[in-house]
This record gives structure tokens, sequence and C-alpha cells, in this order.
């Protein structure tokens, strides 16, 4: 179980692979991406959704990639094979962990997306990164269109798509106020 536990800490290390691809010198961590997400979730979740689910899903959601690293639609792993790999990965991390089968399951139905939690905290997900594009603008990387487009395609909620194209503008200069300015 120690080994596990100090495995996982490893996500502190993991630097996002789509940062790193477009330029980002230090991109976030998988683990800091993981908090953003979990921040989303306690301030954006709806009334009504299980916040303890959501929260277990916006932590667990990543983990995985301790072992199999932040692959990216650019780094071409069929989805299936992706998937299969992901799921060896957190089957393996959770089978010594207390709770471990609860875990393995939570992960499980954030995969298969088989609740309103995990369909919200998968959006969450594309926001925190399209948060992210929008705060590293002040890198002057080349265009991060794409991280915005990639969280659109995914992103449905009324106000989380509010949110989005607020981004938007903020990314393009269109209102007028810088990422800095608002806080971002």
């Amino acid at each position: 179980m120690i080994q596990t536990l100090i495995e996982a800490l490893g996500l502190k290390a993991l630097p996002r692979a789509g940062w790193l691809r477009i330029g980002i010198r230090e991109p976030e961590s998988v683990a800091a991406h993981s908090w953003g997400v979990a921040w989303l979730t306690l301030v954006l979740l709806p009334e009504g959704l299980d916040l303890r689910r959501a929260l277990i899903y916006a932590v667990l959601h990543d983990l995985p990639e301790v072992r199999v690293g932040d692959l990216t639609p650019h780094d071409r792993v069929p989805p299936g094979d992706k998937a299969a790999a992901e799921h060896r990965a957190m089957a393996a991390l959770t089978i010594a962990l207390p709770r471990g089968d609860a875990l393995l399951s939570a992960w499980e139905a954030y995969e298969a997306q088989r609740d309103p939690e995990s369909r919200f905290v998968r959006q969450l997900d594309r926001l925190d990164m399209a948060l992210q594009a929008v705060a590293y603008r002040r890198h002057g990387p080349g265009s991060l269109e794409e991280f915005l487009d990639s969280a659109a395609m995914v992103i449905s909620d009324p106000q989380l798509v509010e949110l989005l194209e607020g981004l938007r503008r903020q990314l393009q200069g269109d209102d007028g106020q810088g990422g800095e300015e608002q806080g971002i």
C-alpha cells in the first residue's frame, strides 16, 4: 500500500502533455489539473447533484496517468487501447488500497459517464483546461484556441457554456479585459 500511495504522488511531477506540446515552459502538473477540477466542482456543481461523488470523480479521473502518462489525441493512441491501458493501471493502483474496489468502481463510473455527476465533472475537466489556456496567454505561446474548441465539444451545461464563451472573449481580446484583470 505504501508504494501505491507514493506512486500516486507522481502526478504532482507529471506535466500536462498538451501544454508541453505547444511550448509552455513549466506547465501545470496532472495533479494541479485534478485540483483545478475539484475546485471547479466545489464552486460550480449544480444543486441536486451529489458533491461527494463528484469530488471523488474529480480527484480520481486522471489517476491512471501516473502509470500510462498523459496521453492526448496527438499521441495517436487508439481510444480503445488508451482506455484498456488506463483501466489496467487503475485496477493495479487500487488493488492494495483500503476501499480499493470502491475507488476502482467510482473511476469506472466516471469513465462510463454513468450519472449526472460524472457528466458534469467531465465538462469541468474541459473547463479547467480552457481556464488554464487563458491563464497561459500571458506566457505568449501560439494559438490556444484549440483548447477552448476541445472544451466546447464537451461542455453543454448552460452556465459552463457561458463561462467558456467569456473565456473565448478574453483569449481573443474582444472584451477589452485581459486575464490578469479578471483574476484568471
